[in-house]
């Protein structure tokens, strides 16, 4: 992103405020902290629109497979570093099918794709692409596997074929759904690139010397097709993290269009596979094609993938609401909690164990934990009043009575002269609930 002077010279200069700032140069400033958009300003000059939309391009391309609003979109990454602010789009996990498995088989992986799905912190985690490799060498079998699976499954898919005639059928037929089209090399990239544009398609690119893929991006570009994927085909863990750090620092760091690109990682069956697969998500990788994933590797990959791609300045929350957990009534007990997810489905899945009734009421305290919160002034007498007379909570735990966390038992004075309520104080730790609601 340029800078506010650097944009302030492609400016009209008038200070008329229309872009809702007072001067041209307030606008270049909130242009440069992303706060506005170029069409803010009705007086730019078709040559400053170009020259500023070049210049404030993210340095890595977004690039979309799919169709629809189940598209996987990948790139569009701003940041080396995670905490620097945030990584964007999540790792794109794909299953790979090929097709010289029988009918059965192949329908067994797309179920076993399909099973791949869990639920964690109020996030579903699952599996996003099938990959679709060509490996029985018959361009019939393979159009007519496209097919198949494709009518049997609508997720995005990735064509793994590496004949471009056999690669242009199966393309064609599902040309709809925009699959990714892997692998184009020096050798065949000028048919597979004339596949990509003519089915409006993203195209990956491979290589595993970086000189050859930047020069491989250039003349795919002059042929045509802009939305690419870098495959840099690294064949171990020592050669993954090199490359894929090197084509990212390359590109936000140096700016260089020529790899300013996703990265595609095929991860390989087995132990070396699971170290790479968690190595690329870590490691800028876009999209991972797993040769076998079993459920024992899927969930701590996606639970990682989700660590990394939640916001560091943003904490995961819940909305703040009365929650009934095992279907309570009037004299069911009345307890509190913060909106910090983790803290949430922890207690929730605590009470749940419990099999008494309870009604929970969860109070904002801006994503963060019981004690943080308290600490941090963010859960006071007033806001839990005020979160109980919202939802209406003493209408619908009708005992008199509100059960507080054992950590902040110093506000239970407070907390009865403002809600009227008989405070007792709970356990300090979740786990404890079950065997305290039952006794």
């Amino acid at each position: 992103m340029p800078t506010a002077i650097e944009i302030f010279k492609h400016l009209p200069k008038k200070n008329c405020g229309d872009c809702k700032y007072p001067t041209c140069l307030a606008f270049a400033m909130q242009l440069a902290n992303n706060k506005a958009k170029l069409d803010d300003c009705p007086h730019l000059s078709e040559a400053g629109r170009n020259a500023l939309a070049r210049s404030s391009a993210p340095p890595i391309r977004l690039v979309k497979v799919g169709a629809g609003g189940d598209a996987v979109e990948m790139g569009d990454e701003t940041e080396l570093y995670r905490h620097d602010k945030r990584f964007f789009h999540p790792t794109a996990f794909a299953l790979r099918i090929s097709d010289d498995l029988s009918d059965r088989d192949a329908d067994a992986r797309v179920e076993h794709a399909r099973s791949l799905r869990y639920e964690r912190v109020g996030q579903t985690l699952k599996m996003d692409l099938l990959e679709l490799e060509c490996r029985s060498g018959s361009p019939e079998k393979f159009l007519r596997f496209v097919t198949r699976v494709a009518a049997a499954c609508d997720w995005p898919l990735v064509l793994r074929c590496s004949d471009p005639a056999a690669m242009s059928a199966a393309a064609e037929a599902v040309k709809e759904r925009r699959p990714l089209l892997h692998p184009a090399d020096g050798e065949d990239l000028e048919a597979m690139a004339g596949v990509a544009k003519a089915c409006g398609c993203p195209l990956v690119l491979a290589d595993a010397e970086l000189g050859k893929l930047a020069d491989l991006v250039e003349r795919t570009r002059k042929a045509g097709v802009e939305d690419l994927v870098l495959d840099p085909r690294p064949d171990n863990l020592k050669e993954l993290l090199e490359r894929c750090t090197i084509i990212r620092r390359s590109a936000i760091r140096k700016t260089f269009r020529g790899l300013g690109y996703p990265i595609y990682v095929s991860v390989p069956a087995g132990k070396d596979g699971m170290l790479m697969a968690s190595t690329a998500v870590m490691k800028y990788g876009s999209l991972l094609a797993f040769e076998e994933l079993p459920a024992s590797n899927a969930l701590p990959l996606m639970v990682l993938r989700q660590n990394i791609y939640t916001d560091p300045q943003v904490p995961i929350q819940v909305k703040p609401d009365l929650y009934p957990i095992n279907n309570p009534g009037p004299d069911s007990p009345l307890l509190f909690t913060t909106n910090f997810s983790l803290t949430y489905f922890t207690v929730m899945s605590d009470l749940e164990k419990s099999k008494v009734p309870v009604w929970l009421q969860v109070v904002d305290t801006e994503g963060l934990s019981v004690l943080t919160a308290y600490s941090a002034g963010k859960l006071t007498a007033e806001s839990v009043k005020a979160a109980l007379d919202a939802s209406g909570a003493k209408e619908s735990a009708r005992t008199g009575t509100l059960v507080i966390p054992g950590m902040v038992a110093r506000m239970s004075v407070k907390l009865k002269e403002a809600t009227g309520l008989e405070i007792i104080v709970g356990p300090k730790e979740s786990s404890a609930l079950p065997k305290f609601l039952r006794s």
